[in-house]
């Protein structure tokens, strides 16, 4: 490749071992300036969906059936991107420069002549050690550790590993990445080093997530541990007396979901809370947001507010949206919460209410429940006739609050502040739930419904629908996902996301946990 200047730049980051929380804070910072990311399999897909929605994503890992792509073709990719002058983030597993060909990375970069700045990461060997209770060197145990790697490069002239170098030295500890295919000519070479059959041994599947397994045994015993207890890659190795240590220093304990793949529909902007409260309890949230939303501006509804706000009256909010993008319309219309002086404020549901709070709001009535039919049965009872209502609202549901209000002698402007409309699916989480099946499904709205069957098609939407759990935040959900044939497992209670998560909580805690899970 011939040098050349180019005003782009190429972030290297580390994503850690699995857990998006794992990643640094640098790489989240770096991640955050990002207009283009090119990230791999094993990278959480919740740091790609939270992502703004004009950073470009291109997803270089293995595809079902498929070999990932080519070294060079990304390296060529990671060029043409900075070329055109983009903060590109290649986002990669672990750390990038330990196993992550990283450094393949940053020679064809200087080569190119792209500037590039290497971010590290939380490498699988420190964390799932770590997660494990094994620490890695530990005073009078073991003084050294290493790492290597025991899957090479089939076609080399020589195999470069010194397990047998290895074996041969005392008060050590081994890992290995991607050795679970190798793992009794492993153990078998170390022992025939040196190093006795009774050391103790490990392997570490799907280390610090909450998927992790551990398999404890001995040098000579690990081989047949692992097969009989049916670990699969990516799993790693550990060799040494400091696994022992994990009889008193294993801290960390799979929660009440542990490893249930829950796939969760709620909008993108909106889901981090929903992830992080699933995470906290042991799921894996798969991201597969059904929908997106866009502000939209009516300039007639707009226009008539502004003309009546002296009016006073009262502002109805229904969605966590309706009022963040009610919010900056006023703002950008250079007025502040001082015309809203003469309002009273009506709101239901947990997000809504929040959202008030956070822009320095509070509704003045909540209905008893947190749906549309109690709103509109109830707040009639609390306006006056001929009263000014603003119904701020998006392009999706009924009229049954504007009908409500003017049959009790209201002035209603329905104002629509955002629209709905369905979201692109990703394609690493498409592989992700062709990687095995589902457990459940979370909708957050009647539109996360049917946008849920546009795009993954009517068929399979239905078919993943009647293999897992479907969950819905309240009855309105319910309705429809019932009326679009879904059998629903259980309606949040309270009608929130928190109260979603901890129904999800409740039923598979009565189910039991999935086999294989200490």
């Amino acid at each position: 490749m011939s040098k050349s200047t180019a005003k782009g730049r190429v972030y290297l980051v580390g994503a850690g071992p699995g857990d998006p929380e794992l990643i640094t804070w640098r790489g989240l910072q770096i991640l955050g300036m990002a207009e283009a990311v090119c990230y791999d399999a094993l990278v959480d897909p919740t740091l790609i969906v939270t992502l703004p929605r004009d950073v470009e994503r291109h997803y270089v890992g293995k595809r079902a059936g498929l070999h990932a792509m080519p070294q060079e073709q990304i390296n060529e990719l990671l060029i043409r991107l900075a070329r055109e002058g983009k903060r590109v983030v290649r986002l990669k597993g672990g750390d990038p420069f330990i196993f992550g060909r990283g450094g393949e990375e940053a020679l064809a970069l200087v080569e190119a002549g792209i500037p590039f700045e290497v971010v590290p990461g939380v490498t699988a060997a420190s964390a799932a050690t770590a997660y494990a209770g094994m620490p890695l060197t530990h005073r009078g145990v073991a003084t050294w550790a290493t790492m290597l790697t025991a899957h090479e490069t089939p076609n080399k002239a020589s195999q470069q590993l010194p397990l047998a170098e290895l074996g041969a030295l005392p008060c050590g500890t081994i890992t290995g990445y991607m050795g679970i295919s190798r793992l009794e000519s492993v153990c078998r070479t170390v022992m025939d080093a040196g190093r006795a059959g009774d050391t103790p041994a490990a392997v570490i599947e799907w280390g610090a997530t909450p998927k992790q397994r551990v398999v404890r045994a001995t040098l000579a015993t690990l081989p047949e541990a692992v097969e009989q207890a049916g670990l699969k890659p990516p799993g790693l190795f550990v060799i040494g007396d400091t696994v022992q240590l994990a009889d008193h220093l294993a801290w960390y304990t799979p929660g009440p979901l542990a490893d249930r793949r829950i796939l969760v529909t709620r909008p993108a902007h909106q889901a981090s809370r929903m992830y992080e409260m699933l995470r906290s309890l042991g799921a894996t949230p798969i991201p597969a947001p059904s929908i997106q939303i866009n502000p939209v501006l009516d300039e007639d509804g707009l226009r008539r507010f502004y003309e009546n706000r002296d009016r006073g009256g009262w502002i109805v909010f229904t969605s966590e949206n309706g009022v963040n993008m009610f919010c900056a319309e006023l703002l950008e219309g250079e007025l502040d919460w001082r015309a809203l002086g003469g309002f009273k404020i009506a709101g239901i549901g947990e997000g809504t209410v929040h959202a008030l709070h956070r822009a320095g709001l509070k509704a003045d009535f909540h209905p008893s429940r947190a749906n549309i039919a109690t709103l509109s049965t109830e707040l009639p009872a609390h306006v006056a006739k001929g009263d000014f209502v603003v119904r701020v609202r998006g392009n999706l549901g009924d009229e049954k609050v504007e009908r409500a209000l003017e049959s009790a002698g209201c002035d209603v402007l329905p104002l629509e502040v955002y629209r709905t409309s369905t979201a692109p699916l990703s394609e690493d989480v498409r592989i992700w739930v062709e990687r095995r099946p589902l457990d459940a499904i979370a909708f957050t709205s009647g539109s996360t419904i049917t946008a849920y069957a546009e795009q993954w098609g009517y068929d399979r939407a239905h078919r993943m629908a009647n293999e897992a759990a479907v969950f819905t935040v309240g009855p309105m959900t319910t309705q429809i996902a019932e009326a679009e044939g879904y059998t629903v497992a259980a309606e949040a209670d309270p009608t929130s996301v928190p109260g979603l998560v901890q129904t999800i909580r409740h039923y598979f805690e009565e189910q039991g946990r999935p086999s294989g899970i200490a």
